[in-house]
Protein backbone atom coordinates (compact mmCIF):
# COMPACT_ATOMS: atom_id res chain seq x y z
CA UNK A 1 0.00 0.00 0.00
CA UNK A 2 1.23 3.46 -0.86
CA UNK A 3 0.94 6.16 1.82
CA UNK A 4 -1.03 9.07 0.32
CA UNK A 5 -1.90 10.86 3.56
CA UNK A 6 -0.39 14.08 2.23
CA UNK A 7 -1.31 13.60 -1.43
CA UNK A 8 -4.97 12.61 -1.61
CA UNK A 9 -6.85 13.35 -4.85
CA UNK A 10 -8.60 16.76 -4.84
CA UNK A 11 -12.11 15.22 -4.93
CA UNK A 12 -11.47 13.36 -1.66
CA UNK A 13 -10.11 16.53 -0.05
CA UNK A 14 -13.17 18.43 -1.37
CA UNK A 15 -15.41 15.72 0.10
CA UNK A 16 -13.78 16.04 3.54
CA UNK A 17 -13.88 19.84 3.39
CA UNK A 18 -17.60 19.83 2.45
CA UNK A 19 -18.22 17.35 5.28
CA UNK A 20 -16.63 19.71 7.81
CA UNK A 21 -17.78 23.10 6.48
CA UNK A 22 -20.72 21.95 6.36
CA UNK A 23 -21.68 22.33 2.70
CA UNK A 24 -24.29 19.80 1.50
CA UNK A 25 -24.17 21.01 -2.13
CA UNK A 26 -20.37 20.72 -2.31
CA UNK A 27 -20.61 17.32 -0.60
CA UNK A 28 -23.09 16.05 -3.23
CA UNK A 29 -20.92 17.46 -6.03
CA UNK A 30 -18.07 15.09 -5.08
CA UNK A 31 -20.14 12.04 -6.13
CA UNK A 32 -20.72 10.59 -9.60
CA UNK A 33 -24.43 10.67 -10.58
CA UNK A 34 -24.82 6.90 -10.06
CA UNK A 35 -22.48 6.59 -7.07
CA UNK A 36 -22.89 3.87 -4.47
CA UNK A 37 -22.47 4.62 -0.77
CA UNK A 38 -22.49 1.91 1.89
CA UNK A 39 -22.43 3.06 5.51
CA UNK A 40 -22.88 0.60 8.37
CA UNK A 41 -24.14 -2.10 5.96
CA UNK A 42 -26.80 0.22 4.51
CA UNK A 43 -26.70 1.24 0.84
CA UNK A 44 -27.68 4.32 -1.14
CA UNK A 45 -27.36 4.65 -4.90
CA UNK A 46 -27.31 7.97 -6.74
CA UNK A 47 -26.59 11.52 -5.63
CA UNK A 48 -30.19 12.21 -4.55
CA UNK A 49 -30.31 9.21 -2.21
CA UNK A 50 -26.81 9.95 -0.87
CA UNK A 51 -27.78 13.59 -0.27
CA UNK A 52 -30.86 12.54 1.72
CA UNK A 53 -28.70 10.23 3.83
CA UNK A 54 -26.10 12.98 4.38
CA UNK A 55 -28.74 15.56 5.33
CA UNK A 56 -29.69 13.45 8.34
CA UNK A 57 -26.58 11.47 9.25
CA UNK A 58 -23.78 13.87 8.38
CA UNK A 59 -25.14 17.40 8.46
CA UNK A 60 -28.03 16.72 10.87
CA UNK A 61 -25.64 15.18 13.39
CA UNK A 62 -22.92 17.82 12.84
CA UNK A 63 -20.37 15.11 12.02
CA UNK A 64 -16.82 16.37 11.58
CA UNK A 65 -13.90 14.28 10.37
CA UNK A 66 -10.14 14.48 10.58
CA UNK A 67 -7.69 12.50 8.46
CA UNK A 68 -5.70 9.97 10.47
CA UNK A 69 -4.00 8.20 7.57
CA UNK A 70 -4.58 7.40 3.90
CA UNK A 71 -3.29 4.76 1.54
CA UNK A 72 -3.79 3.85 -2.11
CA UNK A 73 -4.06 0.17 -2.95
CA UNK A 74 -5.00 -1.20 -6.37
CA UNK A 75 -6.91 1.94 -7.30
CA UNK A 76 -8.81 2.23 -4.02
CA UNK A 77 -8.12 5.04 -1.56
CA UNK A 78 -8.31 3.80 2.02
CA UNK A 79 -8.79 6.80 4.28
CA UNK A 80 -9.01 6.47 8.05
CA UNK A 81 -11.02 9.34 9.50
CA UNK A 82 -11.51 10.32 13.13
CA UNK A 83 -15.23 11.13 13.52
CA UNK A 84 -17.01 13.32 16.04
CA UNK A 85 -20.37 15.05 16.21
CA UNK A 86 -23.78 15.12 17.89
CA UNK A 87 -24.65 11.45 17.38
CA UNK A 88 -25.15 8.65 19.90
CA UNK A 89 -21.71 7.31 20.73
CA UNK A 90 -22.95 4.54 23.04
CA UNK A 91 -20.85 1.42 22.55
CA UNK A 92 -18.45 3.10 20.11
CA UNK A 93 -14.70 3.33 20.66
CA UNK A 94 -13.05 6.60 21.66
CA UNK A 95 -11.81 7.95 19.35
CA UNK A 96 -14.15 6.80 16.58
CA UNK A 97 -11.98 5.94 13.58
CA UNK A 98 -13.92 4.91 10.48
CA UNK A 99 -12.22 3.50 7.42
CA UNK A 100 -13.51 5.01 4.17
CA UNK A 101 -12.86 3.10 0.95
CA UNK A 102 -13.09 5.45 -2.06
CA UNK A 103 -13.21 4.36 -5.69
CA UNK A 104 -12.94 7.23 -8.15
CA UNK A 105 -14.01 7.53 -11.77
CA UNK A 106 -13.41 10.72 -13.77
CA UNK A 107 -12.46 12.66 -10.61
CA UNK A 108 -15.74 11.81 -8.86
CA UNK A 109 -16.53 9.36 -6.07
CA UNK A 110 -18.09 6.34 -7.76
CA UNK A 111 -18.14 4.19 -4.63
CA UNK A 112 -17.68 4.93 -0.94
CA UNK A 113 -17.78 2.22 1.71
CA UNK A 114 -17.57 3.33 5.34
CA UNK A 115 -16.66 0.73 7.95
CA UNK A 116 -15.94 0.70 11.66
CA UNK A 117 -13.24 -1.96 11.53
CA UNK A 118 -13.07 -4.24 14.53
CA UNK A 119 -9.30 -4.70 14.27
CA UNK A 120 -7.29 -1.72 15.38
CA UNK A 121 -4.36 -1.19 13.04
CA UNK A 122 -1.43 1.07 13.71
CA UNK A 123 -1.77 4.59 12.37
CA UNK A 124 0.63 3.68 9.56
CA UNK A 125 0.60 -0.08 8.94
CA UNK A 126 3.82 -1.93 8.25
CA UNK A 127 4.25 -3.17 4.65
CA UNK A 128 2.22 -6.32 4.18
CA UNK A 129 -0.18 -5.54 7.05
CA UNK A 130 -3.78 -5.13 5.93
Amino acid sequence: MKDVTNSLPPVILDHIRAHNTPDPAAFAATFAPDALLNDARREWVGVDAISKWAKKEIFGDNVRVEIVSAFEHAGTYIVRLKNDGDFDKTGLPDPIILTNYFKLIDNKIAELIVILNMVSYPEKPEPGVR
